[in-house]
């Protein structure tokens, strides 16, 4: 009886440590907490849509700066030295007008002297005028023709230029590129209203030279009608040689 008893005792003792060796320690317990998971999640979502949103502020400001760089940036092409040239060859032939120019003070002196009246005139100083206002009208003529020439000359060149400067506004990076493009256009038109203002102004002084001819001839012909009419001063017939004999 107390053998079988003891073997009973000895089996439990060995359940009760087998047991209490496989059964798990309090340290090695994982507790998972489903509430505390969701709010992590939430968490983790709301910096990574921070995180997002920072990188397209920055991506916004960079191509904001991109866009400035470009606005800023200048025209590469440039038809300033074009149009001066042009300019100057324009001011050039101006400049060379003959005899009478385009000077105020010049221009009172010849109308007080070559195209003045013929009246107190002697003979000699009328015909020497009548040459000189020919010959004014005459150069007056060709200093037109040659202005015109050159303004027609400048045709070719502002057709080129204006096709660079259309070209450089249509392929423009930014607003200060097309508006210096623009600009360059208004100084390419401004270039030949000079140009037609300098031919209008060459075709109006040899019109008025011409005119100013024609009134001192009159002028000049009354003056020696009068002479010829004058009594005691009419025509004296002289002697005149048609040959010489050697």
């Amino acid at each position: 009886m107390k053998t079988r008893a003891r073997s009973l005792l000895t089996a439990g003792v060995a359940a009760v440590t087998l047991l209490a060796a496989s059964a798990p320690t309090q340290a090695q317990v994982t507790v998972w907490d489903p509430t505390n998971h969701v709010q992590n999640v939430l968490q983790a979502a709301r910096a990574l849509d921070q995180i997002n949103n920072q990188i397209q502020s920055l991506t916004n400001e960079a191509q904001m700066l991109v866009n400035q760089a470009r606005n800023l940036a200048s025209l590469p092409y440039s038809s300033l030295q074009s149009l001066q040239r042009s300019v100057a060859r324009t001011q050039e032939l101006l400049g060379q007008a003959q005899r009478v120019a385009y000077d105020v003070q010049q221009i009172d002196r010849a109308f007080t002297t070559t195209y003045g009246s013929a009246g107190g005139q002697t003979n000699e100083a009328m015909i020497r005028n009548a040459r000189e206002r020919w010959a004014t009208s005459v150069g007056g003529f060709q200093d037109a023709l040659r202005v015109q020439a050159g303004v027609v000359g400048n045709i070719g060149t502002n057709r080129a230029e204006m096709q660079a400067l259309v070209t450089s506004s249509q392929s423009a990076t930014g607003a200060l590129q097309a508006t210096q493009a623009g600009n360059q256009l208004l100084a390419l038109q401004a270039q030949q209203l000079a140009d037609l203002t300098a031919a209008v102004a060459a075709q109006g002084r040899a019109s008025s030279l011409e005119a100013a001819q024609r009134a001192a001839a009159q002028d000049q012909g009354r003056e020696q009608l009068r002479r010829f009419l004058a009594p005691g001063q009419g025509y004296q017939p002289t002697t005149v040689t048609m040959f010489h004999n050697r």
